[in-house]
């Protein structure tokens, strides 16, 4: 007699077990070219970029994705929803898609490529600044459980615009 316990994977076991595991170097190349590339694309006037790795399970654990969070100044000449629609259209035009936005986020605009996912949205605690938070595959599963938890300033990373 045989027995099966299943006859297919599920969601828990792809994240647990991806497919072509990558190097933390790799996690940060992703999420910091698509920022490089989004900035120059877009001539977002950045105030400030950082880095990190984040679970993808919960706090601590593997995998891990790549993070880029980018603040950048909300033009005065026009509203912000405009403005990210604005955004998002210019990534449309160089093959982004653009996704459901997320639903805590009024005006926010969501797009993903080559399984990166960007999501634009009004900084919540400063009016005048918008923030674009760009997320990477959750394809890391070194142990970063002991890690001090932060993030890295790669402001100076991104091309100067505006």
């Amino acid at each position: 007699m045989i027995s099966v316990d299943r006859l297919h994977t599920t969601p828990a076991d792809v994240l647990d077990h991806p497919a072509d595991p990558v190097t933390d170097e790799q996690s940060a190349a992703q999420v910091v070219e698509s920022a490089k590339q989004i900035v120059t694309m877009t001539g977002l006037r950045t105030a400030s970029a950082g880095y990190t790795l984040m679970s993808c399970k919960d706090r601590d654990d593997p995998p891990y994705q790549g993070a880029v969070y980018v603040t950048f100044t909300l033009p005065a000449s026009a509203p912000a929803d405009a403005y990210f629609t604005e955004i998002a259209a210019t990534l449309v035009d160089h093959g982004w898609a653009e996704a459901l936005p997320p639903g805590d986020r009024a005006l926010a605009k969501t797009l993903s490529k080559d399984a990166v996912t960007v999501m634009v949205s009004r900084q919540s605690d400063a009016p005048g600044m918008g923030v674009l938070r760009i997320y990477g595959q959750c394809r890391n599963m070194n142990d970063h459980r002991k890690d001090a938890t932060s993030w890295v300033d790669i402001t100076d990373q991104l091309p100067r615009t505006g």
